[in-house]
């Protein structure tokens, strides 16, 4: 079974830049894709970057794209997310996700198993 785990959010101020990763363990796949989402109480949960770990492909939210880079360190099986320009709206608790198929989707439901949520805040 896969695992994730997420981590480095917190308090960034407007224009500040943060880095969130995502450790993956009990991985017997060499081809799969790693999503990040975010989610505002009461709001859908948005799907904001995602990667094909074995290729190398990324695929970006309308939203992030041009200020937010997936990236992945496959040695290490942590993908990470490198925030930069951040904004109040990016305000949100993330997610990242695993996807056995390796498609590059921001459908939630696509995908496989999911890490805990690491929380930013970004202040005005």
């Amino acid at each position: 079974e896969v695992q994730l785990q997420a981590f480095g959010g917190g308090l960034v101020q407007t224009g500040g830049s943060l880095r969130l990763s995502c450790v993956a363990s009990g991985l017997t796949f060499e081809d799969y894709a790693i999503g990040w989402f975010r989610q505002v109480p009461g709001k859908e949960r948005e799907g904001i970057a995602c990667i094909n770990v074995n290729e190398g492909s990324l695929y970006y939210s309308d939203s992030v794209e041009g200020r937010f880079t997936i990236s992945s360190d496959n040695a290490e099986k942590t993908v990470y997310l490198q925030m930069n320009s951040l904004k109040p709206d990016d305000t949100a608790i993330y997610y990242c996700a695993f996807q056995e198929l390796g498609r590059l989707t921001l459908n939630d439901y696509e995908f496989d198993s999911w890490g805990q949520g690491t929380e930013l805040t970004v202040s005005s």
